[in-house]
């Protein structure tokens, strides 16, 4: 019987991590098509370029028509919970980090910079779950974070070329995306995975919308050239038309394929396990960034890359023990 339930456990990991690797490499297309997208200069994209926000609109609305099979697998019934506004606020912050992180790639940050300095949002959830779940802060945790955050400097590369205020934007994301994790942990203690998975697909497409209003509004009221045009430039939600239209129902179908592979990863394995395959996304991003769009990282990249990750790892097999 031990053996049986040995192999069905080992035969879970193993999808699990199939799935885990097929939503990074996912993940990895949609940088590359955020780049496309909003980069003027792409010959992808014939001069149809698309501002960041209009871009994660349209991806995400799409996406939730894509995703819809799922929504109705899991059920509307799981939709029941006693923290509507926490759902809320979750999906807010979710919606916030993905107009913060493809504003990066509007204002020219590179992909690998942008996928390096992402991977200190396990770090922020480390630090909010001591603040705010009251989860205990241990001298492992604190070496680590603080070892993360010299590899994140690193990365950015102060006093060199590739260094501009707008690095900092997918730090921004990671925090942002990171307070949507920590509401996340607070919810599973009484809601299912199911319940925190429908209400973020369901909700974040709503605000979305609202972010682009919002974003509407002050380019009406502020003066003329106050917001980036990367931001708000062309945000009306007319749909998108030539190349752009193929290339965002391309992004939208990946997100919604890289949504259900990663859902389907933490349904079948621990998060503790799935951690190194996580991690998977900087490599596999860079590569794909060398390769597709000639970005070269810096020298500096490689080893704050490494802290980074190492740090991840390390954490995550002492959170295993």
């Amino acid at each position: 019987m031990n053996q049986t339930a040995s192999k069905t456990t080992s035969n879970y990991a193993m999808t699990a991590t199939f799935y885990m690797l097929g939503a990074q490499a996912m993940f990895a297309i949609v940088n590359f098509t955020y780049d496309v997208l909003t980069n003027p200069w792409n010959p992808m994209l014939e001069g149809e370029k698309l501002s960041s926000s209009s871009t994660v609109f349209w991806q995400y609305l799409i996406a939730t028509a894509f995703i819809l099979p799922l929504v109705f697998k899991i059920g509307l019934d799981k939709l029941k919970t006693r923290h509507p506004m926490l759902h809320e606020v979750r999906a807010l912050a979710s919606a916030l980090g993905a107009q913060v992180f493809v504003f990066g790639f509007a204002s020219g940050v590179p992909v690998w910079q942008m996928v390096g300095l992402l991977l200190t949002g396990p770090f922020f959830v480390l630090i909010g779950s001591v603040l705010f779940l009251g989860e205990r802060l241990t001298t492992t945790r604190i070496a680590m974070s603080v070892i993360a955050f010299i590899g994140a400097f690193l990365i950015v590369g102060f006093g060199s070329d590739s260094f501009t205020a707008a690095s900092f934007l997918p730090v921004m994301a990671a925090m942002f995306w990171s307070a949507t994790t920590l509401i996340s942990k607070f919810l599973s203690r009484e809601e299912t995975a199911e319940t925190l998975t429908l209400s973020l697909v369901l909700l974040i497409s709503i605000n979305h919308a609202i972010l682009g209003v919002g974003l509407l509004f002050l380019a009406f009221i502020l003066p003329e050239g106050t917001l980036p045009a990367t931001l708000t430039g062309g945000v009306d939600f007319s749909f998108p038309v030539g190349n752009a239209l193929w290339w965002i129902l391309l992004l939208a179908l990946i997100t919604a394929a890289s949504q259900y592979l990663l859902w389907s990863a933490y349904k079948l394995a621990d998060a503790a396990y799935l951690q190194p395959f996580d991690d998977l996304k900087l490599p596999i991003n860079v590569l794909l960034g060398w390769i597709l769009l000639s970005q070269v990282p810096t020298f500096w990249f490689w080893p704050g890359a490494a802290l980074i990750v190492g740090a991840s790892l390390y954490i995550a097999w002492r959170e295993a023990k």
